[in-house]
């Protein structure tokens, strides 16, 4: 499997964008949508996981699916404003490693691991 790295799918999504009019919705329409997304995320949560039982008229949803929705909302919010994914997330990275290095209790190592 060619991984691809967070610059390439921007550049794949803003290719496909790229070939309508239209182009990115506005930032606060791909908000509405992303809060959208969320909401059809924690429906398919609730069903699988949650009390509330699908209903027998009701299609099957995925999970991955809809996090995949997620993603792709957020790669076009993103290049919509110039944002690099990969430089963002190497800067949210560098902050939970610092910021929150001592909120959680470390796994112990386990014999023959090498981390």
């Amino acid at each position: 499997m060619n991984a691809k790295t967070l610059r390439k799918i921007q550049e794949e999504v803003d290719a496909y964008i790229g070939q309508f009019r239209e182009g990115y919705f506005s930032p606060l329409a791909m908000l509405a949508r992303m809060a959208e997304e969320v909401g059809e995320l924690a429906r398919e949560v609730n069903h699988q996981y949650g009390e509330k039982p699908k209903k027998k008229d009701e299609p099957e949803g995925s999970i991955a699916e809809e996090l995949g929705d997620i993603f792709f909302i957020v790669v076009c919010f993103a290049n919509a404003l110039g944002i690099d994914l990969e430089d963002a997330y190497t800067r949210v990275m560098e902050k939970f490693r610092t910021r929150d290095r001592d909120r959680w209790t470390p796994k112990e190592p386990q014999r023959g691991d090498d981390r």
